[in-house]
């Protein structure tokens, strides 16, 4: 259902609060009125001319292309509302007379059943779903950029020029981990194209430009500034987005922000909404990742993705206290996983260490290393300094392809074994675990830990959170057995203060605290 949007009337002043506005102003246009100043005490007003965009708009907007792509309808999942839609619509059908003129415009388009359209909405004419976004043309022979989500399970992909000339498009490749597509149009001739900025020299306050389509207008151009760098929106493993404050709206996604000089620093992909429309909250992929992808995509058809075979968290303050680090300012990013027979694994890194440089530069959140991993090539080496239990190394990775989904399934590990129900310790028992608990809880077949079998009410362990079923798979950076071992290393580290653990809980891994000042009641 297409989202509707109201107008709110502006109220009209009634004729005599009109008459006092008009007679107020004549009155400061009379020289000699009492509210006039003399020429003399007026300091002059400086003139001020603002920065124009009307240049850049022209140089770059025939370069700005829309999309629509037919998706049949098995290929759309069902059960679940159209990504952007807004609940509020089907809550509220009343129509404003901006509806009528939005459903009249797209109707004398052509679009379908006279509602506007964007990348995901379900809008079926003739069985059809058509999905409606923007690209760019960054090749004069038809190379073409665009979400992924834009043209994915598309049988049909048509690209609307600026001239309104309309073309079949195919797919050349496509990286849904980084939302990116690259498309190819034959036949056109030469093709005015946008050349890629550098996002690395983007700072928080830099101008910038984009170009869309919103709900199916097309050529739209709106501008304002860099809000944030490096988003994390946890949509991907590779998730480094600008935050801008221009507005991009249902539609839009796929196209591109442009700095002053009118190259592309980012691809618009995604906004924050209460509403489904804009609310000045947009986010885009920086070019740095972008023109990477893009070239892998042209060369091979696909992303090949990089791999290390680690799984890394933030240092919290409890977290930083227990590993005796400055709670204050930690610094440095914790190794919560290393996959067997990794990239990581083979250079000797474990679970535990802290990461504090990559390349020579600090990192401090994830991404400061996915982003390495995204845009690297296989065998390329990322070279770490880490500290293990308070000593400094120096480990060299060498990036490897990616793992498929079956091989990182039967990555294995050593089998646990002991008894099936240990004693209570800080508030939690553990059980054995057994090949049903794993495929449950959708770890490894050989995965070793001890499941925790219950938690105590008003205990430490349930203050941060732990629940039956949680997996410990180590104590103090120690590896656990099983629930034997699990209880006597939680005991032993009990008694010397916090106790950092790693916690499994559907796959994902996790350090969390358990301290004796964490525990409530009596």
């Amino acid at each position: 259902m297409a989202r509707r949007i109201a107008l709110t009337p502006t109220r009209m002043p009634n004729r005599s609060n009109l008459a006092l506005a008009i007679a107020g102003i004549a009155c400061l246009m009379v020289p000699g009125a009492a509210l006039a100043q003399s020429p003399a005490s007026s300091p002059p007003i400086p003139s001020v001319s603002l920065p124009s965009w009307s240049p850049l708009v022209k140089r770059v907007l025939p370069a700005v292309v829309n999309v629509a792509a037919e998706i049949p309808p098995e290929a759309v999942p069902t059960g679940s509302e159209s990504p952007g839609e807004n609940p509020a619509a089907r809550e509220n059908p009343a129509q404003s007379p901006f509806d009528d003129f939005l459903r009249h415009y797209f109707e004398r388009r052509g679009l379908p059943d006279g509602t506007p359209t964007s990348p995901g909405t379900k809008t079926a004419t003739g069985g059809k779903i058509i999905s409606v976004g923007s690209a760019f043309i960054i090749d004069p022979s038809g190379y073409i950029v665009t979400n992924n989500h834009v043209v994915a399970r598309a049988t049909k992909i048509t690209v609307v020029f600026q001239d309104n000339s309309r073309h079949s498009a195919e797919v050349v490749g496509s990286d849904p981990k980084i939302d990116i597509a690259l498309l190819k149009v034959s036949g056109t001739g030469k093709l005015p194209f946008l050349q890629w900025g550098d996002s690395n020299k983007v700072e928080v306050g830099d101008w910038v430009m984009t170009v869309g389509n919103p709900f199916g207008l097309g050529g739209t151009v709106t501008a304002g500034i860099v809000s944030a760098l490096g988003r994390d929106l946890q949509q991907g493993p590779f998730d480094d987005f600008l935050q801008i404050d221009a507005p991009i709206n249902r539609g839009s996604s796929g196209g591109p922000t442009f700095d002053t000089s009118g190259r592309v620093v980012g691809i618009n992909a995604a906004i924050y909404s209460p509403t489904g429309g804009s609310v000045g909250i947009g986010f885009a992929i920086p070019s740095s990742i972008a023109k990477v992808i893009v070239q892998k995509l042209r060369e091979t058809g696909h992303a090949d993705h990089g791999y290390l075979g680690i799984s890394i968290q933030t240092i919290s303050p409890p977290i930083a206290r227990a590993l005796h680090m400055d709670t204050e300012n930690p610094q440095g990013l914790l190794v919560n996983e290393v996959v067997a027979d990794s990239p990581a694994a083979k250079a000797g890194i474990q679970t535990g260490d802290v990461i504090k440089e990559a390349d020579g530069h600090a990192v401090q959140v994830p991404h400061d290393i996915s982003k390495f991993v995204v845009t690297a090539k296989v065998g390329d080496k990322l070279r770490l300094t880490l500290d293990r239990n308070g000593t400094s190394q120096k480990l060299e990775v060498i990036v490897a392809p990616a793992p498929t989904a079956e091989q990182l399934a039967a990555t294995t590990r050593n089998p646990s074994g002991g008894p099936s129900e240990t004693p209570t310790v800080m508030g939690l028992w553990f059980a054995d675990l057994t090949p049903d608990l794993r495929r449950e809880l959708h770890l490894p077949p050989k995965a070793e830990g001890a499941v925790i079998g219950g938690v105590e009410a008003n205990s430490a362990a349930s203050t941060i959170g732990l629940v039956p079923g949680d997996v410990v798979t180590s104590i103090d950076r120690q590896p656990v057995t099983n629930p034997a071992d699990a209880t006597q290393k939680l005991r032993t580290a009990a008694g010397q203060g916090d106790v950092l653990i790693l916690v499994n809980r559907h796959g994902s891994s996790e350090f969390m605290v358990l301290s004796k000042e964490n525990k409530t009641g009596n």
